[in-house]
């Protein structure tokens, strides 16, 4: 742009410098002068001083000029930039002699600093700042979200904007269907930026045009805002044991680092309950505690409920604790109200240290059982277990040498020494071991290109029972291992894929006797590919693997051009002898185990397909499991099978089939849905089936949720669950990018 020419004024005790632009004209206010300057460039005592970059305001039209002494007239798109604010009008008039700007239209005023808000009028009397005025025929929009149109707006200060006769929505609103899905009609909102809220005063909402609601005060937060005290999104719920109900939830900010929900739930004459959530945030954790209160038709005369308790937390030298509480008055209280599925409930506290070349766990709490067929008397009630590990090479032999100290404890509450529920294990039984555990593995590469590696182990046990009378009061024994493997990879590479092929064999051996012990933490092993190739069989240090054996095995795998991938490992136990360790009826008993074969499928396109098969010398199947998961960019699949052969060792006296499903999809633009089911085709039922479907649009989001519990017990019958929410988007934070609606031609 070129300046043709330049000249200063002084309008209500601002200097301003006017230039007259090949596009337009500039205004900037510099300093307070008391005088109007008399030429250009005026100095002198009266001259004023430049002002800071803060204080700079710009006007921008296409005509700016002086009439008399005390008015400035800028019209033809004018724009005025202050303080990051934005005007833009037809006409601006600066009357000195009341220090106000008419304005007229059609206006907009632009405000990024009050969380992106817009106000559209059709004329307006404002403060030569823009901080106070009135704008009449005025809508306002508030980060792109919430529009308030309202017959006037003032602005009382910086901060505080009343509105009068508004009306308020986030819906799309078009030509050939005006009436929006939701509205809030009011005499009078104010919006205050200072504690980002909006308050209605005889506020009526419609939906559909059609008054639904009145309310005298209705308070809400700004767009944007994430924690605020007031009401949230209310909820139906519907099932067949307490009938239709409504939960009311509402949330108190009791600071910046806590706060408080209640939820009042009542369902007609069914149940009154009331549900409290309190949270807090520390600089070295958090905390949060749930639960809830009810008198019910289920249980008549009692009052039931529950608490659940989460702590976790960052202490010094990098340990970490994570503290959990679990209570509820009855069997059927988490079931019948939707709130877990949960039948083991477990309290206690876990710590834990991660470093490089160190561990040290810490688990101890109570475990409370609500299953049908388990008593908390003479099931493990309290147990503890800790360990210390810590691994480091050693300078003279190489290698990676590794120190496990671990400790267990289990009591129950009984004392009887008898077997009242057939498992095999006193009902009163007591026990505490600690374990102490060397090892020692070093590799090398072999001609040919073979791995072979040398691992040795000792692992030593103290253990101490009480109330059964199949094991000593006091047992010590030690156990050394020795196992010796090669793997010999092998390579090939296409123009289109690479394959591995890699064989594999382990002998290990063990004493083919060790004292035996009451087993707490090993009752269910299994052969699977995480430990085909482990010392031991056992998940925990309670029962260990014995004898001479070898684990042998093939891997293949094809990674091809295109992105996808297929691995497959087999492989088998072979024993010298058979020493009982294991049930013969189980795939990992005898002198041979079963073959095991497991295979993994990954495709460019988002599929992940993983089987693993258990089967022996006559193809006779004894375990099959299959998991699966595909995420596209219009939905999302996960499913697993899972099928076991009857097993009188592993209590399970019939076989076990069940499929498990969960799917999102996406139905259209603002469109979704969900279900998951399991089902048991042992017993040709499901056990659970859930349905979901979600409406979204730049307004509302509306939740509709259908689920069926088909198990029943001593403690609960079959229940069906409906639920319905509606929030109003434009209120608070967003989830996200609302998809909008579009007008049709």
């Amino acid at each position: 742009m070129m300046v043709a020419r330049e000249w200063t004024a002084a309008l209500s005790g601002k200097m301003v410098r006017v230039a007259t632009l090949s596009a337009g004209v500039a205004l900037a206010p510099l300093a307070a002068s008391p005088v109007m300057a008399q030429s250009l460039g005026a100095t002198g005592p009266n001259s004023a001083a430049i002002p800071t970059t803060d204080e700079l305001a710009t006007l921008l039209a296409d005509k700016v000029q002086i009439e008399g002494q005390s008015t400035l007239v800028a019209s033809g798109n004018v724009q005025v930039y202050y303080h990051s604010n934005r005007l833009t009008a037809t006409r601006v008039v600066y009357d000195r002699s009341k220090d106000t700007l008419r304005i007229e239209g059609p206006i907009r005023l632009e405000q990024p600093g009050r969380a992106g808000s817009i106000i559209v009028a059709s004329q307006a009397e404002l403060s030569p700042d823009l901080r106070t005025g009135i704008l009449l025929s005025a809508r306002m929009v508030m980060a792109r979200e919430l529009q308030l149109a309202a017959a006037s707006i003032e602005r009382k200060s910086d901060t505080l904007t009343v509105m009068n006769r508004v009306v308020t929505s986030s819906c799309r609103v078009c030509t050939i269907d005006p009436t929006p899905l939701w509205e809030i009609r009011a005499r009078k909102v104010e919006s205050n930026t200072q504690t980002r809220q909006i308050t209605f005063y005889d506020a009526q909402f419609r939906a559909f045009g059609v008054p639904v609601a009145y309310l005298p005060r209705l308070r809400m937060p700004a767009p944007g805002v994430r924690r605020m005290s007031g009401l949230l999104r209310p909820s139906v719920r519907t099932t067949s044991g307490l009938g239709v109900g409504l939960k009311l939830p509402y949330f108190f900010a009791l600071g910046p680092s806590r706060d408080l929900t209640v939820t009042p739930y009542i369902a007609g004459s069914y149940t009154r309950t009331l549900g409290l959530r309190y949270r807090q945030a520390y600089n070295w954790g958090n905390l949060e505690l749930s639960g809830a209160a009810s008198r019910d038709s289920i249980r008549k005369g009692v009052t039931r409920g529950y608490l659940f308790g989460n702590l976790d937390a960052t202490l010094p030298d990098d340990f970490k604790l994570d503290a959990q509480l679990r209570l509820v008055s009855d069997d059927a209280y988490l079931l019948n109200y939707g709130i877990s599925d949960t039948d083991r409930l477990w309290s206690g506290v876990n710590l834990e240290r991660v470093r490089r070349n160190e561990l040290i766990t810490l688990r101890a709490g109570n475990t409370h059982t609500i299953r049908a067929d388990e008593s908390n008397s003479i099931e493990p009630m309290l147990s503890g277990t800790a360990q210390w590990v810590r691994s480091f090479s050693p300078g003279q032999i190489g290698g990676l040498a590794t120190l496990r100290l671990s400790t267990l404890a289990a009591r129950r509450a009984s004392d009887s020494l008898l077997d009242s529920n057939g498992d095999g294990i006193p009902d009163g039984r007591d026990m505490v071991r600690g374990s102490f555990t060397a090892d020692w593995q070093r590799n090398w590469l072999l001609p040919g290109g073979v791995l072979g590696s040398i691992q040795a182990q000792y692992a030593a046990d103290i253990i101490e029972t009480k109330s059964d009378p199949n094991f000593p009061r006091t047992i010590l024994r030690g156990q050394p291992t020795l196992a010796t493997e090669l793997r010999w990879p092998w390579v090939k590479s296409s123009g289109r894929a690479a394959y591995v092929i890699e064989p594999i064999a382990q002998l290990v051996f063990a004493p083919n006797q060790l004292k035996a012990s009451p087993n707490e933490d090993s009752t269910l092993p299994e052969l699977d590919e995480g430990n085909l190739f482990s010392l031991s069989r056992f998940p925990g240090e309670d029962a260990r693997e014995t004898g001479l054996r070898a684990n042998l095995g093939l891997g293949w795998t094809r990674y091809d051009a295109s992105g996808w991938s297929l691995g497959v490992v087999a492989g088998r136990v072979f024993r010298q002898r058979d020493l009982g360790q294991f049930a013969p009826e189980t795939s990992i008993g005898g002198i041979r185990s079963d073959w095991m074969v497991s295979s993994h499928l990954s495709l460019a396109s988002g599929l992940t397909l993983a089987n693993r098969m258990l089967f022996d010398d006559d193809f006779t199947v004894s375990r099959e499991e299959m998991r699966l998961a595909w995420q596209a960019k219009r939905y999302q699949v996960s499913a697993g099978y899972l099928w076991l052969e009857a097993n009188a060792a592993e209590m399970r006296p019939d076989p076990l089939s069940e499929l498990e499903l969960a799917t999102t999809f996406k139905i259209k633009s603002d469109w979704s849905g969900s279900f998951g089911t399991r089902y048991d085709f042992t017993a040709n039922r499901a056990a659970r089936a859930d349905l979901g479907l979600t409406y979204t649009n730049e307004c509302l989001q509306v939740d509709l949720s259908l689920s069926r519990r088909f198990t029943s017990s001593t403690s609960v019958s079959p229940e069906t669950d409906l639920g319905l929410s509606v929030q109003l988007v434009g209120f608070g934070a967003s989830n996200g990018a609302a998809v909008a609606r579009s007008c049709a031609r």
